[in-house]
């Protein structure tokens, strides 16, 4: 894994065999022996280009998304998409498995987009976790073991399998998910067409939040009405549209306040923000702190954590 740390774009991400052409834009850790190879690297808030699946076998403590505090309890799993901000806290002696794959790796073709797409449980905003029973623990160990065994193998042709048997236990993750999500039998997740539009509309965030697009531009970009997306990010997420853009400009002025040693200017021009001054009443507005203080405050937090 490799950290590029460079630009304020690519501040604290963390890159999936970036250099290692060879080998497949996926992995699997024991969580034990990995937090004790990056110890200091995962006890300080960063992102990742990649997508990431962290199964809490044993071992009880916090965990952090987006600087909010999760309790760790036997059997718990986030899903954690592209940029989100996460730490581990200072206990090592959690044991379970971290698996890491991107989109390159995953999709191939336009049906695995839309297996993607339909197998998403990486934009689910309202809650990045889920609890696992004992059943479920056995199946998906079965089908991580396959995994496991097959990465073994380093010939490019295993790629493919490996792909596969991804792609299986994101089906039984999804099911387990779904029905931890389920009350009384009705489902209390959203519909395919709603989550998917939904799905688009972060991605839209994602590609475009620091042109400061207006919330009509998105819609636009959507081929839907301004008051369809804000109907949709109500029901599905009781936010408004411009609170997930706020919170997605928010989340990264975060990230780079705390990895990186740019100053107050250099992260707002980043960020789309012509007035350094404005950017400081914006940050202040939406995150109820300045950005200074809330560098100050965090990194010593973070350090005693």
């Amino acid at each position: 894994m490799q950290k590029n740390n460079d630009t304020p774009n690519n501040a604290a991400e963390y890159h999936l065999n970036q250099y290692q052409h060879n080998l497949p834009k996926f992995s699997v850790y024991e969580m034990d022996s990995y937090l004790k190879k990056y110890d200091k690297k995962r006890r300080k808030a960063h992102a990742a280009n990649h997508y990431q699946i962290i199964w809490f076998k044993k071992g009880s403590g916090r965990y952090f998304v987006h600087f909010k505090a999760y309790d760790v309890d036997e059997n718990t799993l986030f899903f954690l998409t592209k940029n989100d901000i996460h730490y581990f806290d200072r206990n090592t002696n959690y044991k379970g498995v971290l698996i890491q794959f991107n989109e390159e790796f995953l999709i191939q073709n336009n049906n695995d987009i839309a297996f993607f797409f339909k197998h998403n449980l990486f934009n689910n905003q309202k809650q990045p976790s889920c609890s696992l029973n004992t059943d479920d623990t056995f199946i998906l160990d079965e089908y991580l073991n396959l995994i496991k065994n097959e990465l073994t193998d380093k010939k490019e042709s295993s790629h493919e399998l490996l792909r596969c048997y991804l792609k299986v236990f994101l089906i039984q993750l999804q099911y387990r998910w779904q029905k931890s999500n389920t009350i009384d039998g009705r489902r209390v997740l959203p519909e395919d067409k709603k989550q998917l539009q939904l799905i688009k509309f972060v991605n839209s965030i994602e590609e475009n939040y620091k042109k400061r697009l207006k919330i009509s531009d998105y819609a636009g970009l959507l081929q839907i009405s301004p008051r369809t997306l804000s109907d949709l990010t109500s029901q599905l997420l009781d936010k408004s549209p411009s609170e997930m853009i706020h919170e997605r400009i928010i989340t990264e002025a975060q990230r780079l306040l705390l990895d990186t040693n740019y100053n107050i200017n250099k992260i707002g021009y980043h960020l789309g923000f012509d007035d350094d001054s404005y950017f400081v009443k914006y940050f202040k507005k939406h995150a109820s702190i300045s950005p200074l203080d809330f560098r100050t405050f965090n990194l010593r937090e973070i350090t005693t954590s």
